[in-house]
């Protein structure tokens, strides 16, 4: 299940067109240099810190990967709790621009939880505590915690044991 809500709607053209009507753009001018520094710096401290100064809710100890992209519209919308690892090039997306609307959603990653390399994660999705989805897969529903998922789109593996 993914929680959206839709923020906007067009009808004589696709939302992306008119992003800017949504969010200021100098805000997002900010969000996209923070989160492109980010993505190259291999201090997690440091990295942690820009993140929160741009209203990702970060926990303790969580690592995020060279070259994970959060989203540039709405980082706020993203929380990742304690101890939690995002992999190399991971994406995660609080929003979506379609041809009629725009829709936005929060994205919750849970205690322990990691998210494998190159992962893609849509608005809307919770990854439960102690879950692990595999590289490269797409995560377009929520997972429950304690679980192993991946493929595209993301099922159940299988649970994973203690």
């Amino acid at each position: 299940m993914r929680r959206l809500s839709k923020i906007a709607e067009t009808l004589d053209r696709n939302s992306l067109k008119s992003w800017w009507r949504v969010r200021n753009p100098i805000r997002v001018a900010v969000n996209f240099l923070v989160i492109f520094l980010c993505r190259m710096l291999p201090s997690l401290r440091v990295k942690n810190f820009l993140y929160r100064l741009i209203g990702v809710k970060v926990g303790r100890n969580v690592s995020v990967g060279l070259y994970a992209v959060f989203d540039i519209f709405y980082p706020e919308l993203i929380e990742i709790k304690d101890n939690a690892i995002i992999g190399y090039g991971v994406t995660i997306l609080a929003h979506e621009f379609l041809a009629k609307e725009a829709r936005i959603g929060r994205v919750v990653v849970g205690k322990n939880a990691v998210v494998g390399a190159n992962t893609t994660i849509l608005p809307g999705v919770v990854i439960g505590d102690d879950a692990v989805v595999s590289a490269m897969s797409l995560v377009n529903r929520d997972v429950k915690p304690g679980v192993l998922a991946g493929g595209v789109p993301a099922k159940v593996i299988r649970k994973r044991g203690r």
